[in-house]
């Protein structure tokens, strides 16, 4: 059970979370085929703190809770060195449940899928997807499970368009006179799209947000050379070929400069946000990117730093974004002193700022070849969606006013069966 706590999520969470969604069908082929348990032993070493998750990403939860019940992560780590985050209410592509017996049923099953007792952090997922009124509903009953249970320690909200997470932020402290601690935004701070900064951090932090998180740096996969991913669920990205051809447009002008789009997407969004969204950051000790050396926030200048949701497959991925870290690291305002104490090169800060400047010039150049498609976003929820539960609750209640839906009457996350790879493509996840 979590110890009853006021310090603020931004005090303790780290800036570097390790997002679990691509332990999923729609990222990979086959998930359990991917050697998550090395994956996450090796993020630990680098020291990687924070996992984020989710029901809805298949069979990400079980496997990261595999992944960190290992005799190597007992004998090196106890529970409170680490946090987990997962969130409650999206139960398939087409289906959301936000009532108070949903939430109970779903953070229980969370914590026997992730194996453990509590909860650091839980969201309520893509809220866009349901009314106000239900996201309000559902934070309440999560903050009742925090204060009488004890097994959640902090709450917030998930979602993807900003105009909605902020005027539900705002109505969360205007009806509950409490503030969310978390408000974590994807594919809104990228190489692509910057609304984050230059609009959303404002309007959250006047709700009182206390942490904003940058998820899906390279905007779900769309930036990357080889395009967007496709697993075996098929094609699920929501963008649209034009945003797609403008894509491809600067990744050719990366590849003229001997660059990915990707390898610069990475370092722009995670280099940026620390500065960016500092003032919705976190004092969280950061992953020092060097294999059991911790480093603590201090050590890094002290200050608050943005928080970003990393995503990766594969080892060599981890080692590669690990480096990047570790090199936006050295080039924080004391990076030379704490390059030379750690026993790195002494010229460490410099050649990260003289990369920065590269990477700067990079994306001025991809900026002017996505031109129109510069903070282009995509409907979410697409204009025909239809919540498939709340149909179906609906059909209950037509024969009895008192006729609701239960955990019970409903398939649960782990029951349900996955699309038909060859069938219709559900909504993407994040």
């Amino acid at each position: 059970m979590a110890q009853q706590t006021k310090v603020p999520l931004s005090s303790v969470l780290p800036p570097l979370i390790f997002g679990t969604a691509t332990f999923n069908y729609q990222y990979n082929p086959d998930p359990y085929e991917l050697d998550t348990v090395g994956l996450v032993q090796k993020a630990l070493e680098f020291g990687v703190r924070a996992f984020d998750t989710s029901p809805y990403y298949g069979p990400s939860e079980e496997i990261l809770g595999a992944a960190l019940d290992t005799e190597f992560v007992r004998n090196n780590l106890s529970r409170n060195e680490y946090f987990l985050c997962t969130k409650v209410g999206r139960v398939a592509s087409d289906e959301f449940d936000y009532s108070p017996e949903w939430v109970r049923e779903s953070i229980g099953k969370s914590r026997l899928r992730l194996k453990t007792d509590y909860l650091d952090l839980v969201y309520c997922h893509d809220v866009e997807f349901v009314s106000e009124e239900e996201v309000v509903g559902a934070v309440r009953e999560l903050r009742r499970i925090r204060d009488e249970e004890g097994t959640i320690r902090y709450i917030g909200i998930s979602g993807y368009p900003l105009p909605v997470l902020c005027s539900i932020a705002h109505r969360v402290l205007r009806e509950t006179g409490e503030p969310l601690d978390a408000v974590m935004s994807y594919a809104n701070f990228t190489l692509q799209n910057d609304l984050l900064a230059s609009r959303g951090v404002a309007e959250l932090k006047a709700a009182g947000v206390n942490v904003v998180p940058n998820a899906s740096p390279l905007g779900m996969g769309l930036l990357r050379r080889e395009g967007v991913p496709v697993g075996s669920m098929g094609e699920w990205h929501p963008s649209s070929n034009e945003l797609r051809a403008a894509v491809k447009r600067a990744s050719d002008f990366c590849d003229r400069h001997d660059e990915k789009l990707e390898v610069v997407g990475i370092r722009y969004a995670l280099e940026q946000w620390i500065r960016l969204g500092a003032s919705v950051g976190s004092r969280g000790d950061p992953a020092s990117g060097v294999p059991w050396r911790r480093e603590s926030n201090e050590q890094v200048g002290g200050t608050r730093l943005g928080v970003s949701v990393m995503g990766v497959s594969k080892a060599g991925e981890l080692e590669k974004t690990m480096q990047v870290w570790r090199s936006i690291l050295d080039g924080l305002e004391n990076g030379e002193e704490t390059a030379r104490r750690a026993g790195r090169w002494t010229r460490d800060h410099e050649w990260s700022l003289n990369r920065q400047k590269a990477v700067q010039m990079m994306a001025d150049g991809i900026h002017e070849h996505l031109d129109a498609y510069m903070d282009y976003v995509w409907d979410s929820p697409p204009k025909d969606f239809v919540n498939k539960r709340a149909k179906q609750t609906q059909k209950q209640l037509e024969p009895a006013d008192d006729a609701w839906l239960t955990p019970a009457a409903s398939p649960r996350p782990d029951e349900a069966e996955m699309p038909d790879p060859q069938g219709e493509v559900g909504l993407p996840l994040r």
